[in-house]
């Protein structure tokens, strides 16, 4: 394949398809043409500002107002090189981060000035709103210096790239980053279109404090992103090829925000658009029908949710010549409110933790459903989207949750949708009841191990009571060189043994495609049952492992049955079978049933928990207790979480013959509410 040239496409590619020659070429250059006086983000100087009611400010203010004056954030050369001395990310990544959130507070105390006391108390004011900015603007001077510092340390910053992404070592055996040869990842990303917003809202007031840095802003922006992204294809985060992930809308998105508010030559903003459009087809058309994303709830946000935000930008940019009304992006709309259990809570799987991030823009998600006319995601999306925004969002999302705000939804709850079954990924989640958290709540999961971000889960169960998660999935562990290398797997939290799926013969399940479940029965939504072999997840014959996992509404209880019927033992395996299953909160065991109750309610408390039940009840159980040191598990989980091992001798059938010896056996798994 020639350098700058993409291959061609194998598959239809839906905004290809869709939009024909508009989204590219002389067309695309005309319809882009004062494409940000169409944003319905408007710079500081327009009222539109004066909407947005400052008790959502609150938090900002102050948290502004404390760092201001104070040293900014210095990453440093150590703490780049740390990553590939330790594989630490977290000390250099967490200072870049702070510096950014920093910046985006500065812009939003320059875009919101401190109302006047005596303006905002006359009579007939409204203390909900902001003083008219043209008017309050004492503190103006020094939030634009804040501003100026933060956006020009940004400039000077030898890199944009995480460390974890950058191939300076891989390529020279160097940890300093090469300014002549940037790489263009997530972190690069967004430092790109966090100064395209600001310098959008801030504009010229920038240069009026700080002459010529515009300019720069430009020139970095070009020299880091927008050359290495139009004059390299040998990014993998492009899909080139067939492997397409998150990277791709995540960073096509801030490249189409860079593009569109800092490139002022109308030819090469053409081009990089269109090279941008070309990427988000990409990963438009390799999503599934039913709209699910196998990284799960938490990564939809940083990939299809980053796609959205990229479409409504090409829409707005573009004066609503290229929107994108397609069947799939209806159905991705929907997967979060499906994979709902409860309050904060989520099904989690792969690398996602079960809870819902803080800093998360719902209020795109409602904007979407809204459009899309789905009354449950817009529902959910509107019950979520009144939490203040966050900094870590990032300014371009920040800046959009808050001018939709302005639009006060109207208060909604969640619909807590009965019963949800995704075939692309073979995940089912049904609850007792539509409409509430009490009661129980079962999912369950089938898929492969060679899922993004994937961890061994084939097979692994999740059960909740009154929308609380006990029968858990870990999820993320803190990211370092381990996670993304050759020793992922030896990281607990990726394990299947510490999954809630079986062990037969002890065994680890496989990594790759091959190592996937069959569905042997879908569920639906009056029976919601799944039944799958798993076998092949452990390099057996599919057959030789049914697992079925039914909710029973009648019966108000959850019910995981397995079966086997097993061969010889491989050498590297033992004569046991073992059904693990991993529990959060207090548990207690005793004779064919244990209870788990929430982290830190007492035996006599009135929160309910799960009571389990076994068949054989003389099953052996293991109880293995996971202290938690890692800071984003202890925050999901609380201390520890507790892994129940039920251990059985492999049982010999009747039929067994000492040529072609077997191993058969069933063990059942009845959780229900406690009283």
């Amino acid at each position: 394949m020639a350098p700058n040239t993409l291959p061609t496409a194998t598959r239809e590619m839906p905004l290809a398809s869709a939009w024909g020659n508009k989204s590219a070429g002389r067309e695309l250059t005309e319809l882009l043409r004062g494409a940000p006086q169409r944003m319905r983000v408007r710079p500081a100087e327009e009222r539109v500002w004066e909407k947005v009611p400052a008790g959502l400010l609150v938090a900002l203010r102050r948290h502004a107002g404390e760092e201001r004056g104070a040293p900014w954030p210095q990453p440093l050369v150590s703490h780049y090189a740390r990553y590939f001395r330790d594989g630490n990310r977290t000390a250099y990544e967490g200072l870049v981060a702070a510096r950014q959130q920093r910046l985006t507070r500065a812009a939003l105390m320059c875009l919101f000035p401190d109302p006047d006391p005596d303006t905002s108390t006359d009579a007939g004011a409204d203390p909900d709103t902001h003083a008219d900015p043209a008017v309050n603007d004492r503190d103006e001077p020094d939030w634009l210096d804040e501003v100026i510092d933060g956006a020009y340390l940004l400039c000077e910053q030898s890199s944009w790239s995480w460390a974890a992404h950058d191939d300076v070592f891989s390529r020279s055996g160097e940890v300093v980053p090469r300014r002549s040869r940037p790489y263009l990842d997530l972190g690069a990303g967004e430092v790109a279109a966090q100064l395209a917003w600001l310098d959008h809202v801030l504009g010229d007031r920038l240069d009026s404090r700080a002459a010529g840095l515009r300019r720069r802003i430009r020139e970095e922006a070009a020299e880091r992103v927008i050359r290495p992204f139009l004059d390299r294809l040998d990014w993998h985060w492009l899909g080139l090829d067939g492997n397409v992930h998150n990277w791709n809308p995540w960073i096509h998105s801030n490249l189409l925000a860079a593009a569109i508010f800092l490139l002022d030559d109308p030819n090469e903003q053409a081009r990089t658009v269109a090279r941008c459009i070309e990427g988000l087809d990409r990963f438009l058309a390799s999503l599934p029908e039913d709209g699910a994303i196998d990284e799960g709830f938490a990564y939809w946000w940083n990939g299809a949710g980053r796609m959205l935000e990229g479409l409504a930008l090409l829409e707005e940019a573009t004066g609503g010549a290229l929107d994108a009304d397609l069947p799939v992006i209806r159905e991705l709309v929907a997967f979060p409110h499906r994979m709902h259990i409860g309050a904060d809570w989520f099904l989690n799987v792969a690398d996602g933790p079960a809870r819902a991030a803080k800093a998360l823009p719902w209020d795109m998600l409602l904007r979407w459903a809204v459009r899309l006319r789905d009354q449950d995601a817009a529902q959910h999306a509107a019950a979520r989207a009144s939490a203040r925004p966050d900094a870590a969002a990032g300014l371009g999302r920040v800046l959009h949750s808050l001018l939709n705000a302005a639009n006060d939804p109207t208060p909604a709850q969640s619909p807590l949708v009965p019963f949800t079954y995704l075939p692309s990924v073979q995940i089912m989640a049904a609850r007792e009841q539509g409409g509430t958290e009490k009661g129980l709540f079962l999912a369950a999961k089938g898929g492969h191990n060679d899922e993004h971000h994937n961890h061994r889960d084939v097979g692994s169960v999740v059960v909740a009571v009154d929308g609380i998660p006990l029968l858990v999935d870990a999820g993320q562990p803190t990211y370092t060189a381990k996670t993304f290398g050759p020793d992922r797997y030896d990281i607990r939290a990726m394990q299947s043994a510490w999954h809630s799926v079986p062990a037969p013969f002890g065994l680890e399940q496989g990594t790759g495609a091959e190592f996937a479940a069959e569905v042997l029965k879908a569920p639906d939504p009056t029976d919601p049952t799944l039944q799958l072999a798993l076998g092949a997840a452990y390099g057996v014959r599919p057959d030789q492992w049914i697992r079925t996992t039914s909710l029973d509404r009648k019966a108000r209880t959850a019910i995981v049955e397995d079966r086997w019927e097993l061969g010889v033992p491989p050498v590297n395996g033992t004569s046991d079978v073992d059904i693990t299953y991993l529990a959060a909160g207090t548990v207690t065991v005793g004779h064919g049933a244990a209870t788990v109750l929430p982290a830190g309610i007492p035996a006599a408390g009135t929160t309910r928990g799960a009571e389990l039940r076994w068949e054989p009840a003389a099953a052996v159980v293991l109880i293995d207790e996971w202290p938690l040191d890692d800071p984003l598990l202890a925050d999901i989980w609380g201390a520890k979480l507790t892994r129940l091992r039920f251990r059985q001798p492999a049982a010999v059938p009747a039929h067994s013959t000492a040529e072609h010896p077997s191993a058969a056996g069933a063990f059942t798994l009845t959780v229900k509410a406690t009283p």
